[in-house]
């Protein structure tokens, strides 16, 4: 499984490390993913899903059940 957010999206981005002299080699940034399990009381169910810090927020703000729908239309899931 890559390591993209199933909630938010957020993937790795690329970036440079800098040096003291300044020279420039590439690196990646990941996202803080954690893998986490959450309970759907409406399906009266567990799911196990690779989410984000961000996502995480985002569950506890929305509620599970809504931020799998958005997650679904956007195309994340």
């Amino acid at each position: 499984m890559s390591r993209i957010c199933q909630i938010t999206g957020k993937k790795m981005i690329v970036g440079n490390h800098v040096s003291h002299s300044n020279i420039k080699t590439k690196r990646r940034f990941y996202p803080n993913l954690q893998t986490k399990r959450f309970y759907i009381p409406e399906e009266d169910r567990y799911i196990t899903l690779k989410v984000s810090a961000a996502g995480i927020r985002t569950i506890n703000k929305k509620g599970i059940y809504a931020a799998l729908k958005d997650a679904q239309e956007k195309g994340y899931l």
